[in-house]
């Protein structure tokens, strides 16, 4: 399975790769479920490749970890996944 960080990056920078509509599930750990977001709402901090950022509905800005990501679709399809930790 190719690590999470390579995948996003390739969706970035790869324009052959990164053409669709892409959203990424993630654990939410006060919410207690898988939440999905489109990537281009996310944020990726520079010299920081381990976590993204998003601003939730009251516009507070959370630092989410990468390995916190358990899903990644593309135009709705499941592109990509992670078990789920036991």
């Amino acid at each position: 399975m190719q690590p999470i960080h390579q995948l996003l990056s390739r969706i970035r920078w790869d324009p052959r790769f990164g053409t669709g509509r892409f959203a990424v599930g993630y654990y939410d750990r006060v919410e207690r479920c898988i939440m999905i977001v489109p990537l281009a709402e996310l944020r990726f901090p520079p010299g920081q490749r381990r976590v993204f950022e998003l601003y939730d509905p009251d516009g507070a800005l959370h630092r989410i970890p990468l390995h916190r990501v358990r899903a990644v679709y593309q135009d709705g399809r499941l592109i990509w996944s992670r078990p789920a930790p036991d």
